[in-house]
């Protein structure tokens, strides 16, 4: 194989192959001008650029157009097929076939998502994209929008604030919050007073290892924090079969009912803020096709689940 770089060396640009299908096709340096929205003088200093690349003439004058030379036609008959390839490469649609792709997606995902997402996107995907691969990232909504700008992940299930133009945005659902328990244990209610919400022991989840959950930070008050976690995975268990409670968003207090039906579900006494999850990705990912289908499925579970 020859060494590519003494190809290069040489200075011969692929362009120039160009103007000189054009040339022939329209048989004068005007004709090909016209085409290629170029100067004439442009297309002859092209000329002269690759017959000085090749070492020998393409073209002669024939009166007032151009003919080409033994080896310039050779050149254009062995070219053309291969632009042609090119173009019709570069015009084509994507191809994208989810049942064969064996695209790897990197997915960054709340704590709050795994549960309710992951195991039903991994079924469906078994069943509509056998060979499609899914990295699971752990994010949060302060380290999401530096992951997708890095392109750390191709896409984020997350709640975020302010982002760049360069990150699009499109609500999965919106929701509220509500109070987990275990009645067994906790005194609380199905429609608890503030009160009696603030007479209780609870658990909270805090992602800046310190005493304040989503009720100090909005609400700026203070509850009877017995234990703060980094993660929703631990809740439940921490919840049952004790005394403590935990609000959560209504999704994630719904999933982990369903795994401990003897939990019980409660309406949060303050008034809500405004919650819910957003299905986050690079703009310039908004055309890439195994990332939409990725997408449009997790919108159509998300659906099903709000």
């Amino acid at each position: 194989m020859r060494d590519s770089h003494h190809v290069y060396g040489r200075d011969l640009d692929l362009n120039l192959f160009r103007v000189l299908v054009a040339v022939a096709d329209a048989g004068s340096v005007t004709g090909a001008a016209a085409r290629l929205y170029l100067t004439q003088p442009a297309i002859s200093a092209a000329l002269r650029r690759l017959e000085s690349a090749i070492g020998a003439p393409v073209t002669v004058r024939q009166g007032r157009g151009i003919e080409l030379t033994a080896r310039g036609a050779r050149l254009v008959a062995d070219i053309r097929p291969h632009l042609d390839a090119i173009v019709q490469t570069a015009l084509s649609p994507p191809r994208f076939d989810p049942k064969t792709s064996d695209r790897t997606i990197r997915i960054g995902m709340s704590d709050s998502t795994d549960e309710w997402l992951l195991p039903p996107l991994l079924r469906r995907l078994e069943r509509t994209a056998p060979r499609m691969r899914l990295i699971a990232l752990p994010i949060q909504f302060r380290t999401v929008q530096d992951a997708l700008v890095h392109r750390r992940i191709d896409l984020a299930v997350s709640v975020a604030d302010a982002l760049p133009d360069s990150i699009a945005r499109l609500v999965l659902f919106r929701g509220g919050f509500v109070c987990v328990y275990d009645p067994r244990f906790a005194k609380l209610g199905a429609r608890p007073s503030e009160r009696t919400y603030f007479a209780q022991d609870h658990v909270i989840v805090s992602y800046n290892g310190d005493l304040h959950g989503v009720v100090e930070d909005s609400y700026a008050r203070e509850r009877r924090v017995r234990c703060a976690v980094a993660t929703f995975s631990a809740v439940g268990a921490i919840v049952d079969g004790s005394s403590l409670v935990a609000t959560l968003p209504g999704i994630v207090a719904r999933q982990l009912v369903a795994q401990r039906p003897h939990l019980a579900i409660s309406r949060f006494p303050l008034p809500q803020v405004d919650g819910g999850m957003d299905l986050l990705w690079p703009t310039a990912l908004g055309d890439d096709d195994a990332n939409r289908f990725i997408r449009e499925t997790i919108v159509e579970l998300a659906g099903k689940l709000a």
